[in-house]
């Protein structure tokens, strides 16, 4: 059975998406895509690059995905099946990277450094 690997990361979600010729089917941690993530724009993100290359329907995913919330996950999704499609035909590059999908998003939470309440934020100033 072939099968074709691709690994995502978004802010703190790592997923490791596996795709399969078959009918279209989605599962994440074993639940289908409608039952894991409420709602519809995210359902809408993760299928962006099977839409995007016309592979829609032609492949089961498997996602396994860890960390963070929902929408990190979806965007860890993303890039995992972009990932994925590459291994099934190099000639989907150019169409993924136009659209932005093979970019891994480095945005990350920000520490909070010492002497401050947040990343950034500073205890209130008074005069005295």
């Amino acid at each position: 059975m072939v099968q074709y690997y691709g690994t995502g990361r978004r802010k703190t979600s790592i997923a490791r998406v596996r795709l399969i010729p078959g009918k279209g089917e989605i599962n994440v941690n074993g639940q289908s895509l409608e039952e894991y993530f409420a709602k519809k724009t995210l359902e809408v993100l993760i299928l962006e690059p099977l839409k995007i290359t016309n592979t829609e329907g032609k492949f089961d995913v498997l996602a396994k995905v860890e960390g963070g919330g929902y929408t990190g996950q979806a965007g860890a999704i993303r890039l995992g099946i972009s990932r994925a499609l590459l291994e099934v035909d190099p000639e989907y590059r150019p169409i993924l990277k136009r659209a932005g999908f093979l970019t891994r998003d480095s945005r990350m939470k920000e520490r909070v450094k010492y002497g401050l309440k947040g990343a950034r934020r500073a205890p209130q100033y008074s005069k005295r």
